[in-house]
């Protein structure tokens, strides 16, 4: 009998825990990237994790699209401000740089909201996704130009190895003479 109640327990508490991973999740889903609002920080890749530690609490884990990337102290407080608006404390906002972020991981969806909203997204995969363990060079300048967002000319030229944020560089379409940001590909 006693057993029998400890498993009862145990299954309430594992479905206790699913429920709030799973609130949480939704939480975060709508956090958006402060230097591209138009992508959730899940779409781009950066939120990698969330579960629970073994202390019980709530982890979050997220990657800077690059190791100085200065939007991440931004990232953690809305990460944390959406988990306070869920009620989900106690929780703990981990920063993972291993492994790397990699342009791999931005969905097809979210390439295409790049694109609508005039950043061309990164062209090809780099083979940095996650069943890539062996090491890689990284690619920072793309392998082809990148086609314009804004009139779908493949007629670019690059202007500055950066452009609005160190993981873009600055594009100019020849034909609609038209600037764009591209996402670099690493």
């Amino acid at each position: 009998m006693q057993a029998t109640t400890e498993a009862k327990i145990d299954a309430k508490l594992d479905a206790t825990s699913d429920h709030a991973l799973a609130r949480a999740w939704e939480a975060l889903e709508s956090v958006p990237d402060p230097e591209i609002p138009v992508v959730s920080i899940r779409e781009l890749g950066i939120l990698r994790a969330v579960r629970r530690g073994v202390d019980g609490r709530i982890e979050v884990v997220i990657t800077p699209t690059y190791s100085g990337c200065p939007a991440m102290s931004q990232i953690a407080e809305d990460v944390a401000r959406a988990l306070d608006s869920a009620g989900l404390a106690p929780y703990r906002i981990e920063t993972a740089l291993t492994p790397a972020w990699t342009t791999d991981w931005i969905g097809a969806a979210a390439r295409e909201k790049l694109r609508a909203f005039g950043i061309a997204p990164p062209t090809g995969p780099c083979g940095g996704g996650a069943q890539a363990l062996h090491e890689q060079p990284l690619t920072f300048v793309p392998r082809s130009a990148p086609v314009c967002p804004h009139c779908g000319s493949p007629r670019t030229e690059r202007l500055a190895q950066f452009a609005s944020t160190a993981c873009k560089a600055l594009y100019r379409c020849n034909d609609c003479r038209e600037p764009f940001d591209y996402f670099k590909p690493y």
